[in-house]
């Protein structure tokens, strides 16, 4: 069975690709970018090549050379680098899977295929088995995100008896807004150090209520600092202080869901906090609107959530 250093725990950032105007990868800031979560947010485990990170929108050459330099850069400074390694072939999810075990990940993770889906548990389990089993020397993570995938197998039924069929399952990522589900997975296997990686930024103090072991998140990138001291606050039993720091980025949050929230914007706003270029997102998505930049900025002076004194124009200019 795997065995990770330890129970992957507390903040987990989904990481951002950062990427050229021409749309290549810029793998020179990521060192940068290392330092930046450490020492300013302290955050020290990765979510490489999620959601926010366009796993899905890079080849597998590129997400492989992706991996491997988050996982170059942060030896010795983070502590848990997770490879998102889904893909809707099963055949290029293995050959991730192999990688980030070649290379010296932590973990991987997987979401279901959502083209040709899998249509009740024990198929998914039965895919979910076949990528494990590429990497049978590193903890394994399921990423529940029905939204995305429209896979709508709940997280619960997934998790009874998952052990037995995946020995390296180590826990879950769930990116979704169904708490019933989540306290179920955290009731149901209390007697298992599973990790209960919670994904939605906004309602994590109630994940936490619930028995969430962790999250894992794009506002973590930027709001990690202030996420921490929700944390720390949950830990010490100061519930009105954390439901404070949950309202506070709350506020930001739902400021930014109204002008529209999602990997482009991510990207813009980690630009215009930490001053590293992110780039533009990979098509599809769009790049956002300089008057985006601007309502985001004064948001969050508004707010005294940040140290503003780095901001400069120029990172106005690169992420608009």
């Amino acid at each position: 069975m795997a065995s990770p250093k330890r129970r992957l725990q507390g903040l987990v950032a989904a990481t951002i690709t950062p990427m050229t105007e021409h749309g290549e990868i810029n793998f020179s800031v990521i060192g940068q970018y290392v330092d930046y979560l450490v020492e300013e947010q302290g955050v020290k485990n990765i979510f490489v090549n999620g959601t926010t990170g366009e796993g899905l929108s890079l080849s597998i050459s590129e997400r492989c050379r992706v991996a491997e330099e988050w996982v170059t850069r942060g030896r010795n400074k983070l502590d848990q680098i997770v490879i998102h390694v889904g893909a809707l072939s099963l055949k290029e999810s293995q050959e991730l899977a192999q990688h980030a075990a070649k290379i010296g990940a932590d973990g991987i993770a997987v979401i279901a295929p959502f083209f040709l889906k899998p249509w009740n548990k024990d198929i998914l389990v039965n895919f979910l088995k076949e990528v494990a089993a590429a990497a049978p020397a590193l903890p394994f993570y399921y990423y529940h995100i029905p939204a995305l995938t429209g896979v709508k197998i709940r997280a619960e039924e997934l998790l009874d008896g998952i052990q037995e069929k995946i020995p390296t399952f180590q826990g879950l990522k769930f990116s979704d807004t169904d708490l019933l589900d989540f306290g179920q997975c955290v009731d149901q296997n209390r007697q298992r150090q599973f990790a209960f990686l919670f994904g939605v930024d906004e309602q994590l103090l109630s994940a936490l209520v619930m028995g969430a072991t962790g999250a894992v998140g794009s506002t973590y990138n930027y709001l990690g600092k202030k996420t921490n001291q929700m944390l720390e606050a949950f830990e010490r039993k100061d519930f009105s202080s954390a439901l404070n720091y949950q309202f506070c980025i709350q506020r930001f949050i739902n400021f930014v869901v109204k002008l529209g929230f999602g990997v482009s914007q991510t990207k813009a706003i980690m630009t215009l906090v930490s001053g590293i270029p992110m780039g533009p997102p990979r098509l599809p998505l769009q790049k956002v609107s300089r008057e985006f930049t601007d309502h985001v900025e004064a948001k969050l002076k508004s707010l005294d959530f940040l140290s503003f004194t780095d901001l400069k124009d120029g990172n106005l200019e690169a992420c608009s």
